[in-house]
């Protein structure tokens, strides 16, 4: 344990120097960590490592997500550079989204996570009312 500890600490030190120990909020971890975890940015990048959707595809895959909120989420996974957005020349004009080189990289653990969330929901629903419980 202690190994990881002071590796974390490293890794600390080396983020600070990297940024003159002014903004530790560029962090690389917690940068990119950022992006990847929106309420709706796992659940859209699920499906786009499926294959390619159009908006209204997406939007009915994903019926609590509002219009505003899918759009926004689809604009930031672009702008980090994980979803490619195509506009198509027709009459309505037609937009497809999917994942780029890198959002494919990125989905490999994302997938590792959601599986592991999905095998410890219970368990940690259970941890969060046993808490709750010993605080009132």
């Amino acid at each position: 344990m202690d190994g990881k500890i002071v590796n974390l600490k490293s890794k600390i030190e080396i983020y600070k120097a990297m940024t003159d120990g002014a903004n530790f909020a560029d962090c690389p971890v917690r940068d990119v960590m950022q992006g990847i975890n929106g309420k709706w940015s796992p659940l859209l990048v699920m499906a786009l490592a499926e294959k390619p959707y159009r908006f209204g595809e997406l939007r009915r895959l994903v019926p609590d997500i509002s219009q505003r909120m899918l759009t926004q989420t689809l604009h930031e996974l672009q702008r980090d550079g994980y979803v490619h957005r195509e506009v198509f020349p027709t009459k309505p004009p037609s937009v497809e989204y999917s994942l780029t080189d890198l959002g494919r990289s990125m989905f490999g653990p994302l997938y590792q996570l959601v599986q592991w969330a999905e095998l410890n929901h219970d368990a940690v629903r259970e941890a969060r009312a046993e808490f709750d419980a010993a605080q009132a």
